[in-house]
């Protein structure tokens, strides 16, 4: 046990050693991706708003009779899924992507890993702007339980950087999983409540009992991005369909689990495998 702490210490001391670099490929990647871009870091907050009202065009018609605020409800789902998918993709090419100062130098390989996801991060929180211009554009009340949206984005933030440890790890073996993930990605989409509620899954309603269809109740148990998403809805919107969605309570303990789950996995997986990286890249 002592033997496990001493060398919690000495990978923590090693990561703080190595601070300096993290913030240097955290604002490189920042800066490349708004390079020569005539509007610059605006596009954070364009491109979730010009998202958002092309869905709400699309589903408007399908979707917005059950749901209050569609606009609203929205930019919520879209922008932490955006969140979950560029920094999953970019994470996956952070070893490979680097691979020539991995051959020159040691630097602690996760650290290209953890930039890649904590810039998307930052790219997300400038995407709060839209979010608050649709708020206010909608007349949606600001409350002190939207500053509770914190809870969430850490959780997903933890998940991510599992999930892009584990995709970094298995791309320097499998280079096919670039392909494979945006698939899995695009289903993934589908599979999260979006642009829909659960409501279009309730197969029946007798004598106050709500009957879920089973795709239903595998998207609301087994789906993390339904964990982090209805708990942002909840604290912005204070959207909850009684019965058929799982309370905010629930889904905070829920997407913890999961977010440390993943933390786990990836963290295993990418140390396991790390020595070996330098054979394939």
């Amino acid at each position: 046990m002592k033997q496990y702490w001493k060398l919690t210490k000495e990978r923590i001391k090693k990561f703080f050693r190595y601070w300096d670099l993290l913030v240097l490929l955290v604002q490189r990647d920042i800066k490349m991706k708004y390079r020569r871009s005539f509007l610059g870091y605006l596009w954070s907050i364009l491109t979730p708003l010009l998202s958002m009202a092309v869905m709400a065009i699309v589903f408007t018609k399908m979707f917005k009779r059950s749901i209050t605020n569609y606009p609203l409800y929205l930019i919520c789902g879209n922008i932490l899924f955006s969140f979950m998918r560029e920094s999953s993709t970019q994470a996956m090419y952070s070893v490979i992507g680097n691979a020539a100062l991995l051959k020159k130098t040691y630097v602690p390989k996760y650290i290209f890993t953890l930039s890649k996801v904590t810039s998307c991060m930052v790219n997300f929180v400038l995407s709060l702007g839209a979010l608050l211009i649709v708020m206010i554009a909608t007349h949606q009340p600001f409350q002190w339980m939207n500053l509770m949206i914190v809870v969430p984005i850490f959780e997903l933030y933890v998940f991510c950087i599992g999930l892009g440890l584990l995709l970094a790890a298995a791309t320097v073996f499998f280079r096919d999983i670039k392909n494979i993930w945006s698939v899995i990605t695009l289903a993934w989409m589908y599979l999260s409540p979006i642009f829909y509620s659960l409501e279009s899954f309730i197969e029946s309603k007798e004598n106050d009992v709500i009957t879920v269809s089973t795709l239903g109740l595998c998207i609301r148990r087994f789906n993390p991005m339904y964990m982090y998403i209805q708990q942002f809805r909840y604290f912005i919107m204070q959207y909850h369909i009684e019965m058929v969605e799982v309370p905010w309570s629930v889904l905070m303990w829920r997407g913890a689990v999961c977010a440390v789950l993943m933390l786990i996995i990836g963290t295993v997986t990418f140390n396991a495998t790390k020595n070996k990286f330098i054979l394939y890249i």
